[in-house]
Formats: structure tokens, sequence, C-alpha cells
């Protein structure tokens, strides 16, 4: 059963965001490829962070989240919120960005954004799963194409584990 499940998910092609954070004074990032929108009415989303992550440990205190919506060209992006640890690197010492709602950064190469007010954090397996309400974010030109899992599979996580 398992060998099955794990073949048709490899087939899949989910798009790759970055969620970044701010709590105390301090900010985080990650590629994350396990999310979806989750209700209508009222509109909430649902991102699913590792607990291994350095991002785990910020968003578990922050307020708000924001999720940015990567493109195709976005591969360099991808590898390093996802193939680096904010353990061991200051991820937005190499990227631009700047402080949005909450603090949390937003990454000035993705015009696709939104941030979130966290209205629940629960254990999802080997994640844990926030519940966002959208408060404020921009969509950018609507002919980019999302950078998908496939494309970014080849990436090493950058988290102990």
């Amino acid at each position: 059963m398992a060998s099955s499940f794990e073949a048709i998910v490899q087939r899949l092609e989910y798009p790759m965001f970055v969620v970044t954070a701010a709590a105390d004074g301090e900010v985080a990032g990650c590629l994350v490829g396990f999310t979806t929108q989750c209700s209508l009415a009222p509109a909430h989303f649902l991102v699913c962070i590792s607990r291994l992550n350095h991002t785990h440990r910020v968003a578990r205190r922050a307020t708000l989240l924001a999720v940015h919506r990567l493109s195709s060209t976005d591969a360099d992006l991808a590898e390093l919120f996802g193939g680096k640890t904010g353990d061991r690197l200051d991820k937005f010492e190499l990227c631009e960005w700047q402080p949005g709602p909450g603090g949390a950064p937003i990454l000035a190469r993705c015009s696709d954004w939104f941030a979130g007010r966290v209205l629940e954090r629960f254990e999802a397996g080997d994640h844990d799963a926030f519940v966002l309400e959208p408060v404020a974010g921009d969509a950018g030109d609507e002919g980019t194409r999302a950078l998908t899992s496939l494309e970014a599979a080849s990436i090493s996580p950058g988290h102990p584990g």
C-alpha cells in the first residue's frame, strides 16, 4: 500500500511556496510544498512546516506568516530557502526583502504573496499545520507559471534531520 501511495504522490505537481515569519526580532523562511486553500468564505489557507525546520520555531511564535508563490524562474530562491538552513545561515542576507505585515519578510522577487494571520496550529504528521486568514498581499503578473514540486525535487533539505 505505501509503495503505491508513494508512486502516486511522486507523480503529482504541487506549486512551491516560500513561507516567511518574524517573531521576537528574529526572521526565518523556508520552502514549502504542503499547502492548500482550505476555506472559501471566510478565505483560509493551510501551510505545513516541518518541525525540524528553523522556520518552524519562529513561525510557532509569529502571529502572521507571509506566503510567497514561486515562479518557474525562482529556482535559485527555492534552493536558498529549501537547501539551506537558518540554523547556520541568514538567508535574508542573500536576497532582497522588506518587512511586511507583522514584520514577516516579503521577498522582493516574488510578485505573488499574501500575509495571513495565524488562526490555528496543529500537528500533521511530521509537520505542523498553520491555518491562515489572509490580511494583505499582492497578486503580480497573471502569466507567470509556478515552480512545481517536480522541478524542486532535486533540492536536498537544508535543515538537520
